[in-house]
This record gives C-alpha cells, structure tokens and sequence, in this order.
C-alpha cells in the first residue's frame, strides 16, 4: 500500500485506479474502529494491566477486557498477550499503540483548543501541587489578573501530548523531556526538608538523622522515608505512616501525627503561617527540579504570557528576553 502522502499527489494520474482501490481498503476498516474502544486501548496499553485501565475508566474488568476483545476481533489483530500478571502488547501492539496515542494526543490538544475560552489558562500539574502551591496563591493571582481565570488539570505522570493554546505544564524531574514544541524553563531545584507540627516535643532544630527517624514518619508516593532508611542502615522499626500524596502527608504533619519529607516549594505558605517548623534538611543534593513548560506557536498571546511571568515571578525568576 502506498504511503498516506501519496493521497494528495495527482501529478501522475496513472496510479490513480491503484490509489481509489488502496482507499475502499482502509475506509471500511476505519468505519469498524470505535473511538471509544482506542481510549480504552491506550489505558490498557499504558498500565500494562486492564484491571487499572477499568479504574481509570471507572467501569468493570469485564467491560476493558470485552472491548479489547472487540478491537482485537475488528482488527483481525492480537495486541496483547495475556499474562497472569497483567497485559503485554505484542509487536503489532506496540507500534499501533504509539500510532493511537499520538492520534488521541492530536484529538485532545484540537479539541482543548476549540472549547477553551481565550482569557481561561488551564495548568497541567499534579494533586498536591494544586494543593500546597497553588492554591495559596489564587487569591493574589486573582486580584492581579480580574479578567483571567486559572483551571487544573490534575496528572500523576507528566502530559505525553503537546501543549495548545493557553495550557501550561509544571512537573517535577531527573531530566526535562525534550518537545521541540514548547518553551522550557526550569524552575527551581527540589530541595528536600522534614518538617513537623510545632506542637510535637523534639529535643530542638535541626535534629540528626538517628533522632529524625524515631519519630512517626508520614510518607508519600515518592517513598523518601524508604530510601533514607535504606541509605542509613537504620537497626530500628521505625513507626512509617503511607498515603499516596504529598498533600495528605503535609496535612497529617499539620495535625501533628508525624513527620513528612516535602520540597521547600510546597511547604512555604506552611512554614510563614507557623502550621509546620523544618526540623532537618537533606544534606544531599536531591538532583529532581521543578520544570514549566508552554507552546512555542501560542507564546506572544497575552494571557498566556502573562500567566507565565506570573508563575516565573513566584519562583524570583524573570521571563527570557
């Protein structure tokens, strides 16, 4: 079959009847493609599990497992293998899975750009982000921009797609992933500390690593209490208090039932109003920075720019140029 390109070239008509036939082939097989089931495709794909591709979708195993089957069955194609364990795409499934997700990226950047109105900034971030940072200072970014209006979009992984008018990503990394599509600014270094109610005994500030670990630990998804321990070679039990996001360790810390380990950046508004007190620092360098990232092609549009000086400016940063 000859490449998608060709379709727009009649300079030579003598492969025309070969074309219009090429054309019946795919037609048809599009026409059997339910959008829906790609979705469910591309979660399945990228958990490597249908039972989390059902939670994400908030529909049974079954559903995910019966639609695949569908897929499958339309394509005349096995795209996973099935494991007891979870799912594996075969070959043919993983170069069409990339094919999808970049055919959804499309879709959704194109549709978050048609329904968007021009003065409504939506920010890609993550839960405890919108929590600890963010909403600290809504209420200055709202008295400074009255026409403008912020939206999130909560992720747990960074956006794969590219960014469209009027969107902006902010997330924490090793290394910035390249997207020659966006403008990149890295915005600080995470720079860990352990902080506490002030209300808890502790013997003073900063306390050291044996006395860090003996009292109640509250961690998060990122599983730093673990890797201080482990790097310790701590003997005892310490007492570890587990949730999946940084926000709720900060809010038990708040509540006085431990000790959590949080970026500076989070905890600032925190720390000024006297709910936490840091009570150690890392002495390492935690090599993981903050990144802000935009469009290129929607740059010079002023809410978006000015959203962008905003964000810059909270982190004593001024825009490039």
């Amino acid at each position: 079959m000859p490449p998608i390109a060709d379709a727009g070239r009649f300079d030579k008509a003598a492969n025309l009847p070969e074309l219009l036939e090429n054309l019946t082939l795919v037609v048809p097989m599009m026409e059997k493609v339910n959008l829906n089931a790609l979705r469910v495709f591309a979660l399945a794909a990228r958990h490597g599990s249908f039972q989390r591709a059902a939670e994400a979708l908030h529909i049974s195993h079954g559903a995910v497992s019966q639609r695949i089957k569908q897929l499958e069955s339309d394509l005349g194609v096995v795209l996973f293998d099935r494991k007891p364990r979870g799912v594996v795409l075969t070959p043919r499934g993983k170069s069409y899975h990339a094919a999808v997700e970049e055919a959804l990226a499309t879709l959704s950047a194109a549709t978050a750009e048609l329904t968007r109105p021009a003065r409504r900034i939506t920010l890609h971030i993550g839960s405890s982000f919108a929590a600890k940072w963010l909403m600290p200072r809504m209420k200055g970014f709202n008295a400074r921009f009255p026409e403008m209006s912020l939206a999130t979009e909560i992720h747990d992984t960074p956006l794969e797609r590219s960014l469209g008018r009027n969107e902006i990503a902010l997330w924490p990394a090793r290394t910035p992933g390249h997207n020659p599509a966006h403008h990149l600014r890295r915005l600080c270094e995470l720079r860990l500390v352990a902080v506490c109610s002030p209300d808890i005994h502790r013997p003073g500030a900063p306390v050291d690593t044996d006395t860090l670990l003996s009292f109640p630990l509250l961690q998060d998804a990122h599983r730093r209490w673990d890797r201080l321990i482990g790097e310790t070679g701590s003997r005892g039990a310490p007492t570890v208090l587990n949730f999946d996001r940084s926000a709720l360790a900060l809010d038990a810390a708040i509540h006085g039932h431990g000790v959590a380990i949080a970026p500076t950046f989070m905890i600032e508004p925190d720390l000024r109003a006297g709910r936490l007190v840091e009570i150690w620092h890392s002495p390492e360098a935690s090599g993981e920075y903050l990144f802000l990232s935009w469009a290129r092609q929607y740059a010079h549009e002023r809410p978006l720019k000015r959203t962008v000086t905003w964000i810059l400016s909270e982190f004593g940063l001024e825009p490039e140029g």
